[in-house]
């Protein structure tokens, strides 16, 4: 323990100390009368001694391990008045002020290689979007982010986590059409409002949906614009990202006033992605739009020892006693073997 960590919650009970020793020199000592043995001839036997009677007392005076043992259970006394603490390892509490739930389109278009990495290689719409997710994850420290997939249905992929990494791992086993061909967005909608519902977050924390899609709705059990007017009365902001062409051969064109109005309604903004670069940027808009929220505080937890004081005053005087109680037993053993000799 470093003595640094020590500190007295009420040190103006260290006062006290000299209290015993102030007693001791100004207080008069406690006096007793006893009765003592009559002496008929006591007048007759002073005369002879030449003495003249005077009255007097006797003062016990404690031993030296008496001594030290009281004026330690007096120090101990007063050290836990004083409520001594010692402050513990320092510890970080984080806040976090921010659910993120995104949403990820697996309908058969994300297959379409129409997307370019940094090498200028092509890609697939599905890997544009785990790369620009990695940095998106990144930035988003402090937030809990959950992840939904959907195309003929839609499924929680991972619940809300700030374990960003996990988040990250689960993200890249997605592939193409595993949830399906077809794309159930106001499902998707859904299924993230009823996540927020259950989750545990704090009563203010603020819920964001990221919805990513490349195709319109193919038959959803709700409808998208009906799904949005939830999510407003629910305080779920919904931002919609919309992904390559309409015009691309072989995909329904996007509908993208219902895309406007699913972000309108709730409260968020729609953003339309025709390459990765854009993909990028409409992430960097949506976390200009939603800053963390995040608090971090330090702190040290402390413990108080006037309770382990107070034992070792208890113990302290049992051992006393014991000692004091074997001490008078052997004196009495002692006496009663002269005598009987």
């Amino acid at each position: 323990m470093e003595w640094s960590s020590l500190t007295l919650s009420y040190p103006w009970w260290l006062l006290l100390l000299p209290v015993p020793w102030l007693v001791y020199r100004l207080a008069p000592a406690y006096t007793t009368k006893q009765s003592a043995i009559k002496v008929p001839f006591f007048q007759s036997l002073l005369q002879i001694l030449g003495e003249t009677p005077a009255t007097g007392a006797t003062q016990l005076s404690a031993t030296g391990w008496q001594r030290v043992f009281l004026q330690m259970a007096w120090c101990c006394l007063v050290l836990a008045l004083c409520k001594p603490t010692v402050l513990g390892e320092p510890q970080v509490r984080e806040k976090l002020g921010r659910d993120v739930m995104v949403a990820v389109d697996l309908s058969g278009s994300m297959a379409e290689m129409d997307f370019f990495d940094q090498q200028g290689s092509a890609i697939s719409r599905l890997e544009a979007v785990k790369q620009v997710l990695k940095q998106f994850a990144a930035d988003r420290k402090g937030d809990r982010l959950g992840l939904i997939l959907f195309g003929d249905a839609a499924y929680l992929q991972t619940p809300f986590t700030a374990d960003h990494q996990v988040w990250l791992q689960l993200l890249d086993q997605t592939e193409v059409a595993m949830a399906g061909q077809s794309t159930h967005l106001g499902d998707a909608i859904g299924l993230a409002i009823k996540v927020f519902e259950q989750s545990e977050g704090a009563p203010d924390t603020q819920k964001v949906l990221v919805l990513l899609t490349d195709g319109n709705d193919t038959g959803s059990f709700v409808e998208p614009k009906d799904a949005a007017l939830v999510a407003a009365a629910k305080e779920v902001r919904i931002h919609v990202i919309a992904m390559g062409d309409p015009a691309t051969v072989g995909e329904q064109a996007m509908d993208l006033q219902t895309i406007e109005d699913i972000a309108t309604t709730s409260g968020g903004q729609s953003f339309q992605a025709l390459d990765q670069q854009a993909l990028q940027q409409a992430y960097q808009v949506i976390g200009e739009l939603e800053p963390q929220l995040y608090q971090s505080t330090f702190y040290r937890p402390k413990q108080s020892l006037h309770a382990y004081l107070i034992m070792l005053v208890v113990v302290s005087y049992l051992l006393a006693f014991m000692l004091a109680t074997l001490r008078y037993q052997g004196i009495n053993a002692d006496k009663k073997q002269q005598v009987e000799r």
